[in-house]
């Protein structure tokens, strides 16, 4: 390991520092360039023993606990640091306080670059008009305050996780008298919006950064393998299970009632931000393209994630 630059991976056992602890540790340029310090909440667990065993070195870490990252940020050269959301109504100053004191103890211990997991502004995007989406308004206002910090950064601005086609609550569904799967949420059918494989792909977007961290400093990697429809979404899951799905566009109201009270703002308007402005805003299709001819390998198709995981959706 002499030699080698440490990067310190924040949410190591999860779906975003998981793939990308993965990611640097099975490919040959990356491996020999950094050596992996995975981060976590439990050192103990089968994914951080699976991590150790490939290679990489296991850390204890709270991202709401300051003092318990300095030890793992010791000898650091690039750390990758993402937030979970937090929720209720100090939701974002929580976020954005645990994403700020990370990236000022990085800087206090002369952390060299910094990858950071944003999301896109919705408040400022859509002129005020949706100011409920927390998680991304606080991801966007850390991003807005590391890029003040005199430390090089690059942005990872994830899509929506085809993971969330099997998560309670992402969308509605029923079986129609003669056996059509119907899915449904308020959303037009033909909105487009951009859909990846965490998992599996976002090391080949951040592994992109490491690659050529001069390269993507300062930039942000609007990282989605493709935009899709309801509908297409729909014929998709059709062609891949054999049984006949269709999209429905509900109401507001019945989606609504279908979630937890404490996110039910959150992904209502999340999901409504979509449909008015696109995920990224006015220049969602290109900043999707560009990002995903940037991406080391090729990406996940919503058929081949389909293809993988064809257990019923959520």
């Amino acid at each position: 390991m002499t030699g080698k630059k440490i990067l310190a991976v924040f949410g190591a056992t999860g779906k975003q520092g998981g793939s990308l602890a993965n990611y640097v540790l099975s490919d040959p340029e990356l491996s020999a360039a950094y050596s992996v310090r995975a981060i976590t909440r439990d050192v103990t667990s089968s994914k951080s023993q699976d991590l150790k065993q490939k290679g990489a070195e296991v850390v204890a870490g709270d991202i709401s606990d300051t003092a318990s990252l300095k030890p793992a940020f010791t000898g650091v050269h690039t750390v990758f640091i993402m937030t979970a959301p937090a929720w209720g109504p100090d939701a974002v100053e929580i976020e954005y306080s645990q994403a700020k004191n990370a990236a000022d103890l990085a800087v206090e211990q002369g952390v060299e670059y910094i990858i950071f997991s944003t999301l896109p502004h919705v408040s400022k995007i859509s002129g005020g008009k949706y100011v409920k989406v927390t998680p991304f308004d606080a991801k966007a206002k850390a991003e807005q305050y590391i890029r003040s910090l005199p430390v090089k950064s690059a942005f990872y601005c994830p899509g929506s996780f085809m993971e969330n086609f099997h998560t309670p609550g992402f969308i509605l569904h029923r079986d129609a008298a003669d056996g059509t799967h119907i899915i449904s949420r308020h959303n037009s059918p033909t909105s487009k919006f951009p859909l990846i494989a965490a998992v599996d792909d976002t090391g080949k977007f951040v592994g992109a950064i490491l690659a050529d961290p001069d390269k993507y400093a300062g930039k942000t990697l609007c990282a989605a393998q493709a935009l899709y429809s309801w509908e297409e979404i729909a014929a998709v899951y059709s062609k891949v299970t054999g049984r006949k799905t269709v999209y429905e566009q509900g109401s507001v109201e019945e989606y609504r009632a279908s979630l937890p009270e404490i996110v039910a703002d959150v992904f209502v308007e999340g999901f409504s931000y979509y449909d008015d402005f696109g995920y990224y805003g006015p220049t969602t299709e290109e900043s999707v393209k560009w990002a995903a001819a940037q991406a080391r390998g090729k990406l996940t198709t919503l058929e081949e994630y389909f293809e993988q995981h064809p257990e019923p959706l959520a």
